[in-house]
Protein backbone atom coordinates (compact mmCIF):
# COMPACT_ATOMS: atom_id res chain seq x y z
CA UNK A 1 0.00 0.00 0.00
CA UNK A 2 0.97 3.74 -0.48
CA UNK A 3 0.04 6.44 1.78
CA UNK A 4 -0.07 10.12 0.61
CA UNK A 5 3.89 11.04 0.43
CA UNK A 6 4.83 14.14 2.28
CA UNK A 7 5.39 16.10 -1.03
CA UNK A 8 1.99 15.39 -1.38
CA UNK A 9 1.10 17.70 1.63
CA UNK A 10 0.50 21.67 1.93
CA UNK A 11 1.10 23.64 4.97
CA UNK A 12 -2.52 24.09 6.79
CA UNK A 13 -3.44 26.76 9.47
CA UNK A 14 -4.70 25.60 12.89
CA UNK A 15 -1.31 22.90 12.74
CA UNK A 16 -1.13 20.71 16.12
CA UNK A 17 2.56 22.33 16.99
CA UNK A 18 1.56 25.66 17.60
CA UNK A 19 -1.40 24.50 19.87
CA UNK A 20 -1.66 22.17 23.12
CA UNK A 21 0.61 19.32 23.15
CA UNK A 22 0.78 16.69 26.16
CA UNK A 23 3.78 14.77 26.04
CA UNK A 24 3.76 11.19 27.38
CA UNK A 25 6.38 8.51 28.59
CA UNK A 26 6.52 5.45 30.70
CA UNK A 27 9.48 4.42 32.17
CA UNK A 28 8.55 0.35 32.85
CA UNK A 29 9.91 -3.05 34.04
CA UNK A 30 10.27 -4.66 30.64
CA UNK A 31 10.89 -4.10 26.72
CA UNK A 32 8.02 -6.55 26.00
CA UNK A 33 4.99 -4.37 26.47
CA UNK A 34 2.54 -7.72 26.91
CA UNK A 35 4.44 -8.14 29.73
CA UNK A 36 5.82 -4.56 31.06
CA UNK A 37 4.35 -2.85 34.12
CA UNK A 38 4.47 0.72 34.62
CA UNK A 39 7.22 2.15 37.46
CA UNK A 40 6.91 5.33 36.13
CA UNK A 41 5.01 8.01 34.00
CA UNK A 42 4.43 11.56 32.76
CA UNK A 43 2.61 14.13 30.99
CA UNK A 44 4.32 17.18 30.41
CA UNK A 45 1.78 19.99 28.89
CA UNK A 46 3.81 22.66 26.28
CA UNK A 47 0.52 25.30 25.67
CA UNK A 48 1.14 28.25 24.16
CA UNK A 49 -1.75 30.14 25.99
CA UNK A 50 -0.41 28.71 29.19
CA UNK A 51 2.35 31.45 30.95
CA UNK A 52 3.52 28.44 33.36
CA UNK A 53 3.85 25.97 30.08
CA UNK A 54 5.73 23.35 30.90
CA UNK A 55 3.94 21.99 33.29
CA UNK A 56 4.18 18.38 34.61
CA UNK A 57 2.86 15.59 35.84
CA UNK A 58 4.56 12.58 37.20
CA UNK A 59 3.66 9.36 38.75
CA UNK A 60 6.22 7.15 40.69
CA UNK A 61 4.68 3.37 40.84
CA UNK A 62 4.89 0.52 42.95
CA UNK A 63 4.46 -1.94 39.81
CA UNK A 64 3.89 -5.04 42.61
CA UNK A 65 6.12 -7.33 40.66
CA UNK A 66 10.46 -7.13 41.11
CA UNK A 67 11.98 -4.48 38.91
CA UNK A 68 14.91 -6.81 36.67
CA UNK A 69 18.08 -5.16 37.34
CA UNK A 70 18.15 -4.88 33.27
CA UNK A 71 15.31 -2.13 33.54
CA UNK A 72 16.84 -0.62 36.95
CA UNK A 73 20.26 0.48 34.78
CA UNK A 74 17.99 2.32 32.45
CA UNK A 75 15.84 4.57 34.79
CA UNK A 76 16.92 4.06 37.65
CA UNK A 77 14.23 2.98 40.02
CA UNK A 78 14.90 0.24 42.19
CA UNK A 79 12.68 -2.76 43.16
CA UNK A 80 12.62 -1.16 46.75
CA UNK A 81 12.79 2.48 45.81
CA UNK A 82 9.29 1.96 43.93
CA UNK A 83 8.08 -0.29 47.25
CA UNK A 84 8.87 2.48 49.44
CA UNK A 85 7.86 5.62 47.70
CA UNK A 86 5.51 4.18 44.93
CA UNK A 87 1.63 4.88 44.23
CA UNK A 88 -0.41 1.49 44.46
CA UNK A 89 -0.99 0.83 41.10
CA UNK A 90 -3.91 0.56 40.64
CA UNK A 91 -4.94 4.26 41.80
CA UNK A 92 -1.91 5.53 39.70
CA UNK A 93 -2.77 3.73 36.49
CA UNK A 94 -6.15 5.42 36.94
CA UNK A 95 -5.20 8.78 37.72
CA UNK A 96 -3.29 8.33 34.72
CA UNK A 97 -5.77 7.19 32.22
CA UNK A 98 -8.35 9.77 33.57
CA UNK A 99 -5.83 12.60 32.85
CA UNK A 100 -5.09 11.20 29.36
CA UNK A 101 -9.02 10.67 29.08
CA UNK A 102 -9.11 14.39 29.66
CA UNK A 103 -6.66 15.61 26.84
CA UNK A 104 -8.34 13.04 24.55
CA UNK A 105 -11.71 14.12 24.93
CA UNK A 106 -9.97 18.02 24.46
CA UNK A 107 -8.51 16.76 20.66
CA UNK A 108 -4.97 17.91 22.47
CA UNK A 109 -1.80 16.47 20.41
CA UNK A 110 -0.53 13.67 22.42
CA UNK A 111 3.17 13.40 21.34
CA UNK A 112 4.23 9.73 22.31
CA UNK A 113 7.57 8.37 20.85
CA UNK A 114 6.95 5.41 19.90
CA UNK A 115 3.73 5.33 20.58
CA UNK A 116 2.62 1.52 20.26
CA UNK A 117 4.83 0.13 23.08
CA UNK A 118 3.79 2.52 25.42
CA UNK A 119 -0.34 2.19 24.42
CA UNK A 120 0.18 -1.18 24.15
CA UNK A 121 1.59 -1.06 28.00
CA UNK A 122 -0.67 1.41 29.45
CA UNK A 123 -3.45 -0.69 28.06
CA UNK A 124 -2.38 -3.80 29.38
CA UNK A 125 -2.34 -2.16 33.08
CA UNK A 126 -6.06 -0.73 32.37
CA UNK A 127 -7.05 -4.46 31.54
CA UNK A 128 -5.39 -5.71 34.43
CA UNK A 129 -6.77 -3.01 36.78
CA UNK A 130 -10.26 -3.91 34.92
CA UNK A 131 -10.01 0.40 33.68
CA UNK A 132 -11.64 1.82 30.88
CA UNK A 133 -9.17 3.14 28.53
CA UNK A 134 -9.30 5.59 25.89
CA UNK A 135 -9.49 5.85 21.74
CA UNK A 136 -5.83 7.25 21.75
CA UNK A 137 -6.47 10.03 19.12
CA UNK A 138 -4.75 12.53 18.29
CA UNK A 139 -1.39 10.99 18.66
CA UNK A 140 2.23 12.65 17.10
CA UNK A 141 4.84 9.80 16.81
CA UNK A 142 8.00 11.40 16.41
CA UNK A 143 9.69 8.03 15.46
CA UNK A 144 6.96 7.52 12.39
CA UNK A 145 7.25 11.26 11.45
CA UNK A 146 11.02 10.92 11.08
CA UNK A 147 11.11 7.47 9.17
CA UNK A 148 8.43 9.77 6.83
CA UNK A 149 10.67 12.94 6.57
CA UNK A 150 14.21 11.56 6.45
CA UNK A 151 13.99 7.78 5.74
CA UNK A 152 17.68 7.06 4.28
CA UNK A 153 19.20 8.87 7.34
CA UNK A 154 21.76 5.77 8.61
CA UNK A 155 22.08 5.07 12.12
CA UNK A 156 19.54 4.50 15.10
CA UNK A 157 16.31 6.18 15.86
CA UNK A 158 16.21 6.40 19.69
CA UNK A 159 14.98 9.60 21.50
CA UNK A 160 18.54 10.45 22.03
CA UNK A 161 19.47 10.49 18.44
CA UNK A 162 16.48 12.36 17.47
CA UNK A 163 17.50 14.81 19.83
CA UNK A 164 21.16 14.67 18.40
CA UNK A 165 19.42 15.41 15.18
CA UNK A 166 17.55 18.41 15.71
CA UNK A 167 19.72 20.32 18.59
CA UNK A 168 17.18 19.56 21.35
CA UNK A 169 18.50 18.95 24.91
CA UNK A 170 17.85 15.60 26.71
CA UNK A 171 19.71 15.80 30.00
CA UNK A 172 18.06 12.72 31.89
CA UNK A 173 17.67 9.72 29.24
CA UNK A 174 15.07 6.93 30.38
CA UNK A 175 13.65 9.22 32.51
CA UNK A 176 9.63 9.56 31.93
CA UNK A 177 9.64 13.46 32.45
CA UNK A 178 12.67 14.44 30.55
CA UNK A 179 11.61 12.50 27.58
CA UNK A 180 8.14 13.53 27.29
CA UNK A 181 9.21 17.31 26.65
CA UNK A 182 12.17 15.76 24.68
CA UNK A 183 9.37 14.23 22.53
CA UNK A 184 7.48 17.19 22.41
CA UNK A 185 9.90 19.33 21.31
CA UNK A 186 11.22 16.80 18.55
CA UNK A 187 7.77 17.04 17.51
CA UNK A 188 7.88 20.76 17.34
CA UNK A 189 11.54 20.90 15.40
CA UNK A 190 10.05 18.39 12.86
CA UNK A 191 7.01 20.60 12.06
CA UNK A 192 9.18 23.39 11.81
CA UNK A 193 11.65 21.59 9.32
CA UNK A 194 8.69 20.32 7.57
CA UNK A 195 5.88 22.76 6.90
CA UNK A 196 4.13 20.26 5.42
CA UNK A 197 3.39 18.26 8.73
CA UNK A 198 1.75 21.29 9.56
CA UNK A 199 -2.23 20.72 10.48
CA UNK A 200 -4.84 19.59 12.36
CA UNK A 201 -3.47 16.98 15.03
CA UNK A 202 -6.76 14.38 13.57
CA UNK A 203 -5.13 15.08 10.12
CA UNK A 204 -1.44 13.78 11.14
CA UNK A 205 -3.14 11.24 13.17
CA UNK A 206 -4.55 9.58 10.31
CA UNK A 207 -1.71 10.21 7.88
CA UNK A 208 0.23 8.10 10.26
CA UNK A 209 -1.58 5.03 10.40
CA UNK A 210 -0.70 5.43 6.62
CA UNK A 211 2.86 6.15 6.92
CA UNK A 212 3.27 3.47 9.40
CA UNK A 213 2.06 0.63 7.74
CA UNK A 214 4.08 1.45 4.95
CA UNK A 215 6.90 1.73 7.02
CA UNK A 216 5.87 -1.87 8.25
CA UNK A 217 5.78 -3.09 4.28
CA UNK A 218 9.26 -1.89 3.64
CA UNK A 219 11.00 -3.25 6.41
CA UNK A 220 9.37 -6.72 5.75
CA UNK A 221 9.91 -7.01 2.20
CA UNK A 222 13.39 -6.04 3.03
CA UNK A 223 13.90 -8.89 5.84
CA UNK A 224 12.45 -11.64 3.37
CA UNK A 225 14.87 -10.37 0.93
CA UNK A 226 17.64 -11.51 3.08
CA UNK A 227 16.40 -14.37 3.77
CA UNK A 228 14.15 -14.14 6.70
CA UNK A 229 10.89 -15.90 4.59
CA UNK A 230 9.03 -15.67 7.76
CA UNK A 231 9.18 -11.96 9.17
CA UNK A 232 6.21 -10.79 10.01
CA UNK A 233 6.24 -6.58 11.15
CA UNK A 234 2.97 -5.59 12.51
CA UNK A 235 2.07 -2.45 10.73
CA UNK A 236 -0.74 -1.04 13.29
CA UNK A 237 -0.51 2.28 15.09
CA UNK A 238 -1.27 4.11 17.47
CA UNK A 239 -1.97 0.46 18.79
Amino acid sequence: MESEALFDLHPASGSWHRQRRVGFDLETTSRFPSEARIVSAALVTCDPDDSASPRVREWLVDPGVEIPQETVEIHGISTEYAREHGQDAAEAVAELLAALTREFVSGAAVVVMNAPYDLAVLRGEADRYGLEFPTPKPIIDPLVIDKQVDKYRRGKRRLPDLCGVHGVQLAEAHSAAPDALAAVQVADCQAEKYPELQMPAHEIHALQMGWKADQAEDFQAYLRKQGKADAVIDGAWPL
